[in-house]
């Protein structure tokens, strides 16, 4: 499509917009009718650790998005000449989980608790055990609960609790909204409602009232929106608060807002029944959609769901690439040290290759990434840590492969529960994030954790923020109806996807070999890490 043509849709607002919250980056995509990126913008931020809290602060929030969102409109006026008063749709994600806790007036009780934060263990443990459902830590109503077992005193005060999406489009419409997927990462959700589930908003309520709590957890979640629905509109106060230059329009249809990993799903077209991805980024998660329920209770594996409320089995781990940043930048400060220059992106490139050259077991070498706790091993702390047996083979290229092992070991743990003890077939596991960013190796390494084939598509790297500009072209597709018309699977596979078949790797027989015997170590090295715990 030439300039000319991509300007003119954008001043017909015939494109949609998604912006997504990550982890350590805030990211903006347009795409046009068809999906295809025609702009971005993004703005770096981290998360802060203080009074013991993972948190971001509101002004961080808002900041964030506007920077985002100028650096989109400057992306399209670079590219385009022009400015973006409209679009045909909206919308916004956000890392799952965590707590932002609301008083009647709308005043944020308490800083918010992100998905990070390991503090919840008792409560965790107590709602599981009254459901007979997994409730992990970072779920919402694991930290509503905690709040109150620790007797917190602003839970007297709470009007309304949600997630990061769902407070930015609660800003932006006036809507108290969340996608179902969203939704499920804050409360069990019954797949056959598509909402909440009512047996566990019953026990929940009894438990509140046992406790002489006045308010019923209905009264305090977001209402859930599956995707393809009206969500509302973008008001004029939210317009001037996310365009800080006065240039955008209100009135733009909201699609409901949506957790990252709905969007990754979306982004790697597995929305449908036997299909998963694999999400590695800063944390690392993986989803597959499933055909029946589980068996039993694991503590290591989620039940969540698809943008449209099918049951997803998901197995998240806190940390992922974090460690591998940390040691790339300690290259970069020696190659620096020595007077050279070296490019970021061929700096990660030359890291991750080498890691192919390295032993399928890692030849000896052993560690752990845990920035922070990892519940599916049952730590509530992290330490990085790396080790060596004597007599290892301590190369450059070993050391590179332990390094990318770390990142998806602990995945592994709860991966053999869902594959192997509760038999979850799987026909296509899809790899996105930015551990797949180097061609083949990412995908590698991956299908040696798994044993099986991962497949990247050309659209993933586009990530999350694109997956929700493709919810919002589901909205502007719907007209905000979902009773009729065309469903999410059928609208991916045959208006976004068609025809691309993505790039697959499989592992040799020697790789998963390798990775087995290393998860051995691994396995029996958790007591190092424990230890390291204790005494750092």
């Amino acid at each position: 499509m030439e300039v000319a043509e991509i300007r003119e849709l954008i001043d017909a607002g015939k494109t949609a917009i998604g912006i997504e919250f990550g982890s350590t980056r805030i990211k903006a995509v347009m795409v046009d009718l068809a999906g295809k990126p025609i702009a971005q913008g993004s703005h770096g931020w981290e998360n802060q650790f203080e009074n013991g809290v993972w948190t971001y602060s509101l002004d961080m929030i808002w900041k964030g998005l506007q920077d985002a969102y100028s650096d989109l409109a400057a992306d399209v006026k670079k590219q385009y000449d022009t400015v973006i008063k409209t679009t045909g749709a909206i919308g916004f994600s956000a890392m799952m989980h965590g707590y932002m806790a609301f008083d009647s007036s709308d005043k944020l009780l308490v800083p918010f608790r992100t998905w990070r934060n390991t503090i919840t263990e008792e409560a965790a443990k107590e709602l599981t055990g009254e459901f007979n459902f997994n409730i992990p830590q970072r779920w919402s109503i694991a930290h509503l609960h905690q709040a109150i077992l620790k007797g917190e005193d602003h839970v007297g005060d709470i009007a309304f609790f949600t997630t990061l999406a769902g407070y930015i489009h609660w800003q932006l419409s006036g809507e108290k909204v969340l996608g179902v997927g969203d939704a499920s990462g804050m409360f069990p959700i019954d797949s056959t409602t598509r909402n909440y589930n009512e047996k566990y908003l019953d026990i929940y309520d009894g438990i509140l009232a046992k406790k002489g709590i006045a308010w019923k957890i209905r009264d305090i979640l977001p209402k859930v929106k599956v995707a393809g629905e009206a969500a509302g509109t973008l008001t004029a106060e939210g317009a001037a608060k996310l365009d800080v230059s006065g240039n955008l329009q209100a009135g733009i249809p909201m699609c409901p807002p949506e957790g990252d990993a709905g969007t990754g799903m979306v982004a790697t077209n597995s929305v449908a029944v036997r299909t998963g991805n694999v999400s590695a980024g800063t944390s690392i998660f993986a989803m597959v959609v499933m055909e029946h329920a589980l068996s039993k209770v694991h503590e290591e594996i989620d039940v969540v769901t698809t943008p449209v409320g099918d049951d997803v089995a998901m197995v998240h781990c806190n940390n992922c690439t974090s460690d591998i940043n940390a040691w790339a930048n300690i290259f970069k400060e020696y190659s620096q040290m020595m007077g050279i220059e070296v490019d970021t992106d061929k700096l990660y490139t030359t890291l991750f290759k080498a890691a192919l050259d390295g032993a399928p077991d890692c030849g000896g070498l052993v560690g752990f990434n845990y920035f922070s706790g990892e519940p599916v091993t049952g730590f509530d702390e992290g330490r990085p840590v790396f080790a060596r047996k004597v007599n290892a083979d301590f190369s450059f290229a070993n050391f590179m492969r332990l390094h990318l092992y770390s990142a998806v070991s602990t995945l592994k743990v709860g991966l053999d529960i869902l594959l192997k003890e509760e038999d979850v077939k799987v026909d296509k596991l899809f790899g996105h994030g930015g551990f797949f960013k180097t061609r083949e190796v990412g995908q590698r390494i991956m299908s040696a954790a798994t044993g099986g084939p991962i497949t990247v598509m050309e659209t993933a790297g586009e990530g999350g923020a694109w997956g929700m500009a493709v919810l919002a072209l589901y909205l502007m597709k719907t007209g905000g109806n979902v009773t009729e018309g065309v469903s999410l699977s059928d609208y991916l596979k045959d208006d976004i996807f068609a025809g691309e078949e993505g790039t697959t790797v499989t592992a040799s027989d020697e790789e998963v070999s390798g990775f087995n015997e290393y998860m051995k170590t691994f396995t029996s090295a958790l007591e190092l890490e424990r230890a390291a715990i204790e005494a750092v």
